[in-house]
This record gives structure tokens, sequence and C-alpha cells, in this order.
């Protein structure tokens, strides 16, 4: 079985934001690691409004892998809180603070604070596909349908 990747962190404000946990897994088979708001002050999230907020740190994943940024279920169950642009993804070569775009698709205005849990990071294997030019492509049998083509 090959190695699991190693990851580097960095604490970005480590005097001011000690008191942030880095990102880590929950269970011991959790696939995704908790992020957690590194924001000064609450942060209340009309519906419909976006914002992004800091995490305090940056990373290093070596190459080869990627970080996907994933909304937490509960967050978007109970209160409607979602990403944005989910998954996100943050390349190998990335080095600046991960930041979560939010977005609040509830009816309610929702409140972040200090230290919450606001998203989770699963790291994952990339390919580099190489890209070929050709004059057709192959025929199947969906062809070229699209959007609701194959059922309801």
């Amino acid at each position: 079985m090959k190695e699991d990747p190693t990851i580097q962190f960095s604490r970005l404000r480590p005097e001011s934001d000690k008191d942030i946990p880095l990102p880590r897994y929950m269970t011991d088979q959790a696939a995704g690691m908790d992020i957690y708001a590194a924001i000064e002050k609450e942060i209340i999230l009309s519906p419909g409004e976006i914002f992004l907020i800091p995490s305090g740190f940056a990373i290093a994943i070596p190459k080869g892998f990627e970080a996907q940024i994933r909304p937490r279920s509960g967050l978007a169950v109970k209160h409607g809180i979602g990403l944005i642009n989910s998954p996100g993804t943050i390349d190998a070569d990335y080095r600046g603070e991960i930041k979560v775009a939010v977005i609040n698709f509830g009816k309610k205005r929702y409140t972040f604070h200090r230290g919450d849990r606001i998203a989770q990071m699963v790291i994952q294997k990339v390919f580099q596909a190489r890209l070929k030019i050709v004059e057709r492509l192959d025929e199947t049998v969906r062809n070229s349908g699209g959007f609701g083509h194959t059922g309801k």
C-alpha cells in the first residue's frame, strides 16, 4: 500500500490565531479535515449573501495531489450554508491563505463565530490529462444527449 501524502501546514498569524485549531480529522476514518474560521469578529450572513472566510493557514500539497474544500453537511442541512464553488480546488503549487467562500442559501441570517467549523478539506490524487485534437469523436448510445436526456 502506498504511503499517504504529507501536507505541510503553516500558521500565517501564529500569535493572533493560536486559539484557532489547524485542520484535523475528527474520526479515524473521516475523509475530510475540518477547517475553522479565523475571523476577528462575528460575521452575519444574510440570505443570498457570500463571504470569504479566512482560515489562518497555508499549506504545501505534494505534486500530483489537490485539496478539495467542501461544505459541512450539518451547516447545509440545518442552516442552508454552502460553498459558492463547491468543491473548491487548492492546487499543489498554491501557497496563499486558504479561504472558504461561503454562501447562505437559507431563509434566515446566519452568524459565524471565531473558531467555528466552516468547511472540510479532502486530499485527492489528481492527474493531468494529455489532450489530443481529433477530427471526430467516437459515437456512443447517448451521443450528445444531456441535461435530463437519460431520465427524469
